[in-house]
């Protein structure tokens, strides 16, 4: 294996996955799910690791980060300090009007004061105007101390110092288009400033577009190009396309100011409110929007737009920001919901992925797009394809999916040298073994070099040349191995998926028909389910085996029956049958008529242990994997280990993979 390194660029995708990792993801979905459909939706849902401890990121924890991302931003501000800007502008502004005051009449008396005495005039001049500041000052004075009061009583207030009163209009300036951004979606970069031909044509804009919303209300159809034609360039680069994605784009906006108003404290509410009416002015247009939000309530309900946020942080945040803030935390709602719809409708194209880039970052939209190739990627590699409107497991991928719990089962087998079987007789043929032995007169001539060298070194001691002696040869061991047919028998009642014992016996199965395909390739290998009634399953149905959910009764006699049959197809080799259950037998078939008995009786018990005798004269070995240990099931398990000879094991779901491939294993060396 090759590693080509590079400078990072940012377009490099750091860990890619390939179809093996997703295979390995999938496999556990499969077994449980019975159909790759609904496991790869699973998956999507849920992501998934490989063995290496990588983990794919899936909706589910795109959903979590989200909420995460939610409780950060709650956390973080204290949204009660929102008008202390606001408050500590108007602050400066008076403290400024009333230091320019005091100013000003202290610049006037001295200048009266060093001209000529007499002049009847100029003192009734300074009169007026201590008169008037007197006036503005008591009028400061009493200003009410909630932001919307004070904003009310400034704009009726005659300014005696210019740059306080510029200050101001600044200060209105900004937020009334701060009130119109609201409504209209960064109104405020395309307006330089707020004239009084900007605001006519604004009015006009807004009695048209509920002009618009009237017609819509009796049936008519209102004239949306006209209205974009004339008035288009108030929403921005890409305008809506129609007057159901104008309302929309509306909707989203007025509720980011309702969301607002709702998380405030009740007199922060209240204040918020008159200072949005204070700030636009103008009655007419204040109308105008009126009416328009209460059509658009009814056009497009707001409920899932406009939440109430509990705020619990400490950092102080304007009220530009905390409307930015609102429009932020709209956005994560829309995304939550839109992540959830997606899990529910199986279709990721519901994901706004702009959205979910702001929301997230940059790495959650390359794991999305991840997440829609997953499809398109195991197809390309052969392991899925498409059967009309329906995805199967190609053959490739069938023999994929069951290498992992062979993999899992002989891992485990090898950290504990669980089921050690010795094996006595090495000599001719078969596979090599671990370990050499000395070269007898015989045996297979394969040569361990090293083992050999070794012998004659110690023997003869350094230097060269080095002679070789026929007792220094040490060769390989080598195992007797003989053809196998076997029959898997697995029992499929309800109470195999009543106990958990059924996914870890397809989990086994799955295991043994990929190890006979990789290792043994020429035994041949059947598989019986049985409940009620028995049945062959060919192995590219394995992945999409499930339990006969209606089928409670356990009829091994029936199993055993279409056992011998498969088995009689072959003519030569050791022939065996694998009995994989949970419970003793509950059903029998005397010609051709079903018989059911639970609790189990005698007779069920009699005719299963007959078969079980047809089956021992046939020269077929039954080795049964016993998944309970209830005094009914131990008789009768012990009755038909004696009768046929064959090996009997009581083990639990979790320990089942291992006893099976490891006795199999055991049983393929003579």
């Amino acid at each position: 294996m090759r590693y080509r390194y590079s400078k990072w660029d940012g377009t490099q995708e750091l860990l890619s996955w390939n179809e093996e990792d997703v295979m390995e993801g999938l496999s556990d979905h499969v077994l449980f799910s019975s159909d790759l459909e609904r496991a790869l939706r699973t998956m999507t849902w849920r992501g998934f690791s490989s063995h290496t401890g990588r983990h794919m990121v899936g909706i589910q924890d795109l959903l979590k980060r989200v909420q995460s991302r939610r409780k950060e931003l709650l956390d973080k501000y204290d949204l009660g300090t929102a008008f202390e800007n606001i408050s500590h502008q108007l602050d400066e502004i008076v403290q400024k009007e009333r230091a320019g005051i005091h100013r000003y009449l202290r610049e006037l008396r001295n200048g009266l004061t060093s001209e000529e005495d007499g002049q009847s005039s100029e003192s009734e001049f300074l009169d007026l105007q201590e008169q008037q500041a007197k006036g503005n000052l008591e009028f400061l004075d009493n200003l009410p101390g909630d932001v919307g009061s004070r904003i009310k009583g400034l704009l009726e207030y005659k300014f005696m110092v210019a740059e306080a009163r510029r200050q101001f209009e600044e200060l209105i300036e900004r937020l009334k288009k701060r009130v119109l951004d609201t409504y209209f979606k960064d109104l405020s970069k395309r307006l330089k400033e707020l004239s009084a031909e900007q605001m006519n044509r604004l009015k006009e804009m807004m009695r048209q577009l509920n002009r618009m919303l009237e017609q819509r209300s009796r049936g008519e159809t209102p004239d949306f190009h006209g209205f974009m034609k004339q008035f288009g360039d108030a929403f921005g680069p890409n305008p809506p396309s129609s007057l159901e994605e104008l309302l929309g784009q509306l909707a989203e906006q007025v509720a980011q100011m309702q969301s607002l108003l709702a998380s405030l404290p009740a007199e922060m509410r209240q204040s918020l409110r008159d200072t949005l009416d204070a700030v636009l002015q103008d009655r007419e247009l204040q109308n105008e929007l009126s009416r328009f939000a209460s059509a658009l309530e009814e056009i497009v309900p707001m409920e899932g737009l406009r939440n109430r946020y509990g705020f619990t942080g400490e950092e102080s945040i304007s009220l530009e920001e905390a409307i930015k803030l609102m429009e932020h935390l709209q956005s994560v709602d829309q995304l939550e919901d839109q992540l959830r719809r997606a899990r529910q409708a199986a279709d990721l194209d519901e994901i706004d992925l702009d959205r979910l880039q702001d929301v997230l970052g940059e790495e959650a939209r390359m794991a999305l797009d991840r997440l829609k190739d997953l499809t398109d990627m195991l197809e390309q590699a052969g392991y899925i394809r498409k059967e009309g409107a329906r995805l199967e497991l190609t053959p490739r991928g069938i023999r994929r999916l069951g290498q992992k719990p062979l993999r899992e089962i002989f891992r485990y087998l090898k950290k504990d040298r669980f089921g050690n079987h010795e094996v006595r007789r090495f000599g001719m043929g078969g596979e090599v073994a671990e370990g050499t032995k000395k070269y007898e007169f015989g045996d297979p001539f394969m040569v361990d070099l090293n083992k050999t060298l070794f012998n004659a070194v110690e023997r003869e001691g350094m230097g060269t040349p080095l002679r070789l002696d026929p007792c220094d040869f040490e060769v390989h061991r080598t195992e007797d191995l003989t053809q196998c047919a076997t029959v898997l028998m697995l029992d499929l009642s309800l109470s195999m998926a009543m106990r958990g014992s059924f996914l870890a016996a397809k989990r086994m199965a799955m295991a043994l028909d990929s190890l006979m395909r990789t290792r043994f390739p020429r035994d041949r290998f059947f598989i019986v389910g049985f409940s009620t009634y028995a049945r062959e399953v060919k192995p590219d149905q394995l992945p999409y085996l499930g339990w006969d959910e209606f089928d409670p009764y356990t009829n091994i006699q029936h199993g055993l029956i279409l056992a011998q049959k498969l088995l009689s197809r072959v003519k030569w080799g050791n022939k065996q049958i694998l009995l994989v259950s949970d419970g003793e037998p509950t059903a029998y078939l005397d010609r051709d008529h079903l018989h059911i008995q639970y609790p189990p009786d005698y007779r069920t018990m009699e005719m299963t242990l007959r078969e079980v005798r047809n089956v021992t004269r046939r020269g077929i070995v039954i080795n049964t994997f016993m998944l309970d240990t209830n005094p009914f099931l131990m008789k009768f398990v012990s009755e038909l280990g004696r009768i046929n000879r064959g090996r009997v094991f009581f083990t639990s779901p979790e320990r089942l993979g291992e006893y099976v491939l490891v006795d199999y294993l055991s049983q393929k060396r003579k």
